[in-house]
Parts: C-alpha cells; structure tokens; sequence
C-alpha cells in the first residue's frame, strides 16, 4: 500500500475535519469514484452510514460528487457494512460505499468502497480513483446529473438475509442473549436477528446519539457485555464494533470468546458437517493455540499479514472460506461475502446447538496460548529488525522456546514502533523472552 496517497488497508480514514475527512474533500472523492466507475458502465452506487453524527455530513458529500459524475445514488441511512456489501449485490448495483471509521471513536470517520460481487475494490480501481482525485473536478451536463433516491426497506432485506444464514431445522427459543451493538450501526439489525429467530435479547448500546459509538460498550470494550451477562444469568453475550464487521462474545461464566476461537469454532463444525473447504486463514497476530487446535483437527492453516483484507485475499488464493483475525473480523466466504459479525455470531450459536454444548464447552477445544506483546519505540531512522543485536535475541527465545511457543516482531504501520510478540505454553516464558528481546531493541535505540 505505500504507493496509495489516499487509500490504506481499509479505505479511507482520519479525524473529522483534518485532511481527508471534510466536505471538500469527500465530494471530490465521490465525484472521483463516480468518473472512474462510470467508465465501467456503473449507473448506480448504495450509499451506507454508521451511526457517527459526521456521517450526515459526509454523505450530502459524497452523494453531491456522485451526482456530479452523473452516477445515481440509493441511500441506506445507517446500516452494517457487511450489510452494505450484500445489498450492493442485491440490487444489482456497481458499488458500495460505506462512511465509517469502524472500531474507533466517534471524532474519526472514514470511507470504503465495495465491489458489484461484495468484495473490497481491487487495487487498480482504488489507484484509478486516487489518480482521478489528482484532475479538476467538472460537471457533467444537468440532464445527466445523478438522482438520489432513500431506500426504505434496506434494514428488512439484511434481516432476512442473516437469518436465511441460520439453519432452519434450528430455533434459538429458550436461550436468554445480551447484544452489544456499541451504539453503532447494527443497533436496529441485531436485537431483530435474534429475537425473531426466538431468543430472549437484553439490548445494550442500542442508543445511538452521534456521539457515543464504541464507547465503552461494543467489541472493543467487553466490560459492559460481560457485566450485563453475569448480572442477568444470560447463556451468552454478542458484542459488536460500531460499524458490525467485527463480534467478540461471552460466555455464561463471564469469559471473554475471542475472533481466533470464534473461526476455530466455526471451523470445527463445518468440518463436522462435511463442508469445510480446504484449510484455515489466520494473520501472523493469531494466537498459536488456533494453528495447534486446528491441527489436532487434520486442518490446514496458513497466516496472513495483520487485516481482514489479506485474510480475504489468502483465502481467494487457496479457494479457502473460513479465516479470521482476533479481534473479531471472523470470514466464512461460503455465507458472507466480507467479514460479518452478526453472521459469525449466527454460526457459533448454531455450533452450540449441533453439539449441544454451551458457548463455554464449545470453547474448550482450543486452548489459548499466553501471548505477550510489547511496544518499543524507536528513533527515526534507526533500523531495529536488521540489527544484529535484535536478531541474536530472537534466535536465543527461538531456540529456548523451540516447538513450544513461536516469536513475531513487526514495524507498526503508523507509528515508530517495534512489536514485540512472543508465545509460549507457559506465561513466565512468554514474558520472560518478549522483555528478552524488547531490551535489545531499546539498547539499538539508545
């Protein structure tokens, strides 16, 4: 992604007003998209929101520079961007726009773009719009300017479409759930979901104000989940980010069920069920727990850098279905087109009832490994990974930890930062070996 002025991993994103974020400059990226995709016969492109207060703001934006480019536009008010992705494919339009910045708090906003087929735009499409961005922005002529038009039924059509992804011989009656929807997008979708396929649901975070997205409540921040959980003896908590790609749960005993063991255990019972495609895709990040459990299984597993995007893109490449990243992007291609909490939800529960297992037994099968992490920063210009101090330390936690544990550093993507990451079968080993090799970072930097 280094050649991108605009576009990182996930679209783009930024602070509300700086750079790249403000009306300015989103018109001129919708007009941009509008010329670009124009040129590939588009005539219609869905417009969706989270639930930050910037995204009116930033859609009046978007769909003026559409409009400029003479593209139409449907808008679907705030909706999850997994919903987005599948109701681009409903509706038969070229593409999906989705205005959110996730996980992150309310003063951040972002923009992404989905595919005709679901997917995230390829990388030529995304160089050609950053390249559009570089011309001067013309209108075309007033009998060809793009109509915008508001869809009501869009909430309705993404219900059906998660229930449809539950097995109908099932039925969710007599569980008792507490969703966390982190006041975002999914607050109108998730209670419905659930209930509708029978369960009792105790709604947290459903009380979007503009400015309460993801705080203290949703995927990011599981203290509410849990609480709400063990105060109300519920069989199992979802909690979701704010824009509902991500889930992390809860079991009933207060433990928190991360994105490497929600993919394990949907692994498990597609496996069980004769389906499972090919192997497994983690990120360099996953917990090695996964790779052993999966293992024990007789299934393959390959990691992928550290983002949901190249999780999907290894996952093409293998023609593989289930992958996923510990904070929740959970992927099962054979349901969903992109990463889609409330569906990955779905999944897990329908395993419990298939094994006839609560959410804490159903865990068991994959024991996580202590992992520690530690951040180091470094002096700009020094070059830690290649000095040989650094690379003598972890061929020293290597060998000690040989088939027991596993060791990662990365340079942080936006910061100056080295990431220490160190895995061991047992906890004094893990942080023994990660301030092993963080202290020889810190004497490069000195």
């Amino acid at each position: 992604m280094s050649d991108r002025k605009y576009f990182g991993t996930d679209g783009i994103r930024g602070k509300v007003g700086e750079s790249k974020i403000n009306p300015e400059f989103v018109m001129k990226l919708g007009w941009a998209a509008g010329k670009v995709l124009a040129g590939t016969g588009t005539n219609k492109v869905l417009i969706g929101k989270d639930t930050r207060i910037s995204g009116y703001m930033l859609e009046s934006a978007l769909e003026a520079g559409l409009s400029a480019a003479g593209i139409n536009i449907g808008l679907l008010g705030p909706m999850p961007t997994p919903a987005i992705a599948y109701l681009t494919k409903t509706f038969r339009s070229e593409a999906g726009i989705v205005i959110s910045a996730s996980h992150n708090p309310y003063y951040d906003n972002g923009i992404k773009f989905f595919s005709a087929d679901g997917m995230k735009l390829d990388d030529e499409i995304e160089i050609a719009i950053e390249q559009q961005m570089d011309r001067p922005m013309e209108c075309v002529a007033s009998d060809r300017l793009g109509k915008a038009a508001r869809i009501d039924d869009a909430a309705g059509r993404y219900i059906e479409f998660c229930k449809a992804n539950f097995p109908s011989d099932l039925s969710l009656k007599g569980l008792k759930i507490v969703v966390d929807c982190a006041h975002g997008a999914t607050y109108h979708i998730a209670p419905n979901v659930l209930s509708e396929l029978g369960a009792e649901v105790i709604e947290i975070g459903t009380k979007p104000d503009g400015l309460n997205i993801n705080h203290k409540v949703g995927a990011t921040s599981m203290k509410a989940v849990t609480e709400c959980v063990l105060e109300n003896n519920a069989d199992l908590g979802f909690a979701l980010d704010g824009d509902g790609d991500r889930i992390m749960l809860v079991d009933h005993k207060g433990n928190v069920i991360d994105g490497d063991q929600i993919v394990y255990i949907i692994a498990r019972d597609v496996l069980k069920s004769g389906n499972l495609k090919g192997g497994v895709v983690g990120t360099v990040m996953s917990n090695l727990g996964l790779e052993v459990a999966l293992a024990t299984l007789g299934v393959p597993f390959a990691r992928s850098n550290v983002g949901d995007r190249y999780v999907m893109e290894l996952l093409k490449q293998k023609g593989w279905s289930i992958g996923g990243e510990g904070s929740g992007h959970v992927l099962n291609l054979a349901a969903a087109s992109t990463g889609d909490g409330i569906v990955a939800g779905l999944q897990v529960l329908a395993a419990m009832l298939h094994a006839e297992m609560t959410l804490n037994e159903l865990s068991q099968g994959m024991v996580k490994y202590p992992q520690t992490l530690i951040n180091v920063r470094f002096t700009d210009g020094k070059q830690p990974l290649d000095d040989k101090l650094v690379k003598r330390a972890v061929i020293d936690a290597e060998k000690a930890l040989e088939n027991k544990g596993r060791v990662l550093l990365r340079k942080s993507g936006t910061e100056p930062l080295i990431r220490v990451m160190v895995e061991a079968n047992d906890a004094q080993d893990s942080s023994t070996w990660a301030e092993y090799i963080a202290d020889a970072v810190r004497k490069v930097n000195e």
